[in-house]
């Protein structure tokens, strides 16, 4: 594992680092200079870069992880989502590459174990970046810290007095965006799932960049400007003056006047020409019709499969119940077979599964990152068979290789019934539309935004309306059954999740 940290051609990544460095704003290097200066003089520093998007974070990942590496030095990179994760040189999602349970509580650790290679890792590493930290519970955070405090205590001293063992941590992220999950979770929960309400955030440098890149690019460009702090008021909760949730009105010439079928309306905006386009990658990789819920990102998905004419594979699921998670030996009485088949959970593939040849699907599960295969990767089919699926990845950093996606087995982490499910299943599902939690770390040209109901949780507006980059390409339908205003929709901001941070430039 050492040996694949330290394969890279350091002298390329010196030059690299000499162009990506010129091209650093002066906030940027205030930060580029603080990181640097902790690691080479081993001060452990825990830092904080909160912005939004456009102010170039990833860049400024890039440029630091090219200068330490090019110096021999071991970076760990992480991100809270794997999309995120693979915009990362050797980018890994946090949960795997720390090894952190599914389920964190106040006690849980890491399972990473003395002696182990990613022990090595974490021991010979000079520095740890980890983005969209506002997404991950502080629980996840705790654990790291209790399991390297652990792990170093023999080669640094004094890390078990230090965050994180001692080591340079930079974190990354933006509190206007989706807030860790919490089940069931009321407002004041998931605010202190937050990792600004944890205890490590005491000792936390928080930087602040404001400066929007691409407007830099354009600086004459006023629709841009204006559309980028259009997006900023809906993420800060400033268009209405309130401190709760809000209707705020969406400008007309954003919105999708409803016709005779919402699906058919919000599908002819965001999809133009789709008979024709349908198995065009380039065409699918740029656009999506984002939701609130899995339940009408499944309608939308099934509605515009119907509409393609070519040949439909149907892929059942082999379903079976631990035997080790009951204690009841006629198990096929008391839960049959149709019991488990019926049963969908987040993040599993349906039991049921429908697929065709050019149609976009979305990887449930990670399953090799380094090759590009996380979760949340999308990618075109390119060919169908019994046992596994040949795609072509069209988002993240391997846009157009070929894999193959194989069955495997899944269990969901948590579940109200009293039984393990084991499911069998390609671990995919259609992608025409997706949630908009699923949407976060995604770039698009052309987003679709429906609102059969309006978002429930802080941040989802924010995210949704911020996965494009021009104000041409979004649209919205406002399609509330219960609401004939379709000018307003409800836009919810826990305003109190920025009362720890600053409000300037932090240097």
């Amino acid at each position: 594992m050492l040996q694949e940290e330290l394969h890279y051609d350091r002298h390329s990544l010196a030059i690299e680092h000499i162009e990506l460095f010129n091209g650093l704003n002066s906030d940027q290097r205030n930060i580029y200079d603080a990181v640097i200066d902790s690691v080479l003089r081993e001060k452990g520093d825990f830092l904080f870069v909160y912005g939004h998007g456009g102010i170039a974070k990833t860049y400024l990942w890039k440029t630091i992880i090219c200068q330490l590496c090019s110096e021999g030095k071991i970076v760990i990179a992480v991100a809270s989502s794997g999309i995120t994760a693979l915009l990362l040189p050797g980018g890994r999602t946090a949960h795997s590459r720390f090894q952190i349970p599914i389920i964190v509580t106040d006690n849980s650790t890491c399972g990473i174990k003395q002696g182990s290679q990613i022990a090595k890792l974490m021991t010979k590493a000079s520095l740890i970046i980890w983005d969209e930290a506002p997404l991950t519970h502080r629980n996840c955070f705790k654990d790291v810290n209790r399991s390297l405090r652990d792990i170093l205590r023999f080669t640094t001293s004094n890390s078990a007095d230090k965050p994180i063992g001692g080591k340079t941590v930079v974190l990354g992220g933006d509190f206007r965006q989706i807030l860790p999950v919490v089940a069931k979770g009321r407002r004041e929960q998931i605010v202190e799932a937050s990792i600004n309400k944890s205890s490590l955030w005491n000792n936390c440098r928080v930087f602040i960049l404001t400066k929007n890149m691409r407007l830099t690019q354009n600086p004459g460009d006023i629709a841009t400007r204006e559309f980028a702090e259009w997006i900023l008021k809906i993420g800060d909760g400033e268009l209405n003056n309130s401190e709760n949730e809000a209707f705020i009105e969406i400008p007309h010439d954003l919105l999708i006047q409803p016709g005779g079928h919402p699906f058919n309306d919000i599908v002819n905006a965001t999809y133009p020409n789709f008979h024709t386009k349908f198995n065009d990658s380039k065409y699918l990789e740029e656009r999506a019709i984002l939701a609130p819920t899995n339940e009408v990102v499944e309608d939308i998905n099934d509605y515009m499969i119907d509409l393609i004419d070519a040949d439909e594979e149907t892929y059942l699921s082999a379903d079976s119940i631990c035997k080790a998670s009951i204690n009841i030996l006629d198990q096929d009485v008391m839960y049959p077979t149709e019991l488990p088949n019926s049963l969908k959970f987040l993040g599993i593939p349906n039991h049921k599964l429908r697929l065709k040849v050019g149609l976009p699907i979305m990887l449930l599960h990670n399953l090799n990152q380094s090759a590009g295969l996380c979760n949340g990767t999308r990618l075109l089919v390119t060919q169908l068979s019994k046992w596994v699926l040949e795609a072509q990845i069209i988002s993240g950093s391997h846009v157009g290789d070929k894999v193959f996606i194989p069955r495997i087995v899944l269990s969901p982490s948590e579940s109200k019934w009293p039984f393990v499910l084991k499911r069998r299943q390609f671990p995919v599902s259609f992608c025409f539309a997706m949630t908009i939690n699923k949407s976060q770390g995604q770039s698009l040209k052309c987003v679709g935004l429906y609102l059969d109901k309006p978002v429930f949780s802080h941040g989802q507006l924010y995210v949704a309306v911020s996965r494009v980059t021009s104000r041409n390409g979004l649209r919205v339908l406002i399609a509330e059954n219960d609401n004939d205003d379709h000018f307003h929709t409800k836009n919810i901001v826990y305003k109190e999740i920025f009362n720890d941070l600053p409000t300037g430039t932090v240097c």
